[in-house]
């Protein structure tokens, strides 16, 4: 891959269905190289604290992810080069190795509660996506991802949602919306996440062409 590649954000609160549609994104594209990149990935090490003190985290606050190597990555990767992403354990609330290997792509979908309220994140996008959902649905979605998915009780998850979640949601994601370019009301939404996808193949056949006719240039 010799093009720069385009960067998507795909932002929205806890349980709004950014990973859905992210994914739908990368189904519907075709034969586009694309990858996506979780911020909840670069959720910081916590394996030197004690049990206790892990849990005791507030994992929805900014400071605790590794923005900064995020960052670093994803130049990585529009500079050529693959990456190491690290791979979260949520159960222990530490990193486990090995890390996940990342090649270049034409696209990149970056995904997270947070990306959008974080400059330097905003500033590599060429398209922000927020995902508005109501709070009583990404509740639920939430409740059920965590007792499913990462071995949490119901007590403890309505512990985290009213002590963190809910209020580093109103201080930092909900404020991080008007940052978007392009709104999807209530999850997945097929006609808008249509949209993006013929937004995301005009842009990258763009690219493709322009890139040809410099390749095609005696003074290219």
């Amino acid at each position: 891959m010799t093009c720069k590649p385009l960067i998507i954000g795909v932002a929205g609160g806890s349980g709004s269905g950014k990973t859905t549609i992210a994914k739908a994104i990368l189904s519907q594209i075709g034969s586009i190289e694309a990858l996506i990149l979780q911020h909840d990935s670069y959720y910081r090490d916590l394996s030197h604290l004690s049990v206790e003190k892990r849990a005791a985290v507030n994992f929805d606050h900014p400071d605790s992810l590794e923005t900064d190597l995020m960052v670093h990555q994803i130049n990585e990767l529009i500079a050529g080069r693959e990456v190491e992403v690290p791979r979260y354990d949520f159960t222990t609330h530490s990193r486990v190795s090995p890390g996940t290997i990342k090649r270049p792509a034409e696209v990149i979908l970056v995904e997270g509660i947070l990306i959008l309220a974080e400059p330097s994140l905003r500033e590599l996008m060429d398209l922000k996506i927020f995902v508005d959902t109501d709070s009583d649905l990404r509740f639920i979605r939430r409740l059920e991802r965590d007792i499913k998915e990462r071995g949490r009780s119901m007590e403890s998850v309505v512990n985290q949602y009213l002590h963190s979640v809910r209020p580093m949601h109103l201080a930092f994601v909900e404020s991080s919306r008007r940052y978007a370019d392009i709104l999807i009301p209530e999850g997945y939404n097929p006609v808008s996440t249509g949209m993006v996808v013929k937004t995301i193949k005009h842009w990258i056949k763009e690219i493709r062409s322009s890139h040809q006719e410099k390749e095609a240039s005696p003074h290219g």
